[in-house]
């Protein structure tokens, strides 16, 4: 068995089993892998974290985030709505908060190949359209990126 180096160790007041529960739901590939009560182990889409219910000291921030590459606008938008929904927020250019404070990116791998493939002036029109949202909207990139 091949031990993942680095693990996201996450924090929570005392809702890390609901939150692990949460996230599960709506990550492909994604499990409890050891429930202690104070720390739960589990997996989002193969990638291995950790949660501890650690007391209210410490509170998430957008210091750090999930960044989630999206196949297409239909996964952009189901975790979008899902990550902000019951007291999640939205944020600007792809940023939004789940509704125990931690922080995700929720980015279109089509937005990545503009960024590589385009021009210079391509990718500050894409820039420039992307500063304008919350969610990011391919169809939007795909405009600003033709011109």
């Amino acid at each position: 068995m091949k031990f993942q180096k680095i693990t996201p160790y996450l924090w929570f007041n005392n809702q890390a089993k609901e939150a692990v529960e949460f996230y599960c739901s709506i990550f492909a590939n994604s499990k409890i892998t050891s429930d202690g009560g104070t720390v739960i182990e589990f997996e989002l889409d193969g990638i291995n974290f950790i949660a501890l219910n650690g007391g209210p000291q410490f509170k998430f921030n957008e210091a750090v985030s999930f960044y989630v590459l999206c196949d297409d606008q239909n996964e952009v938008d189901r975790l979008w709505n899902e990550l902000t929904s019951n007291g999640g927020s939205e944020g600007n250019c792809s940023w939004c908060k789940d509704k125990y404070g931690v922080s995700w990116q929720i980015v279109p791998e089509r937005f990545i190949e503009m960024m590589k493939a385009g021009t210079p002036e391509q990718k500050h029109r894409v820039i420039g359209a992307m500063m304008k949202m919350s969610k990011m909207i391919i169809q939007d990139f795909e405009k600003a990126f033709k011109g």
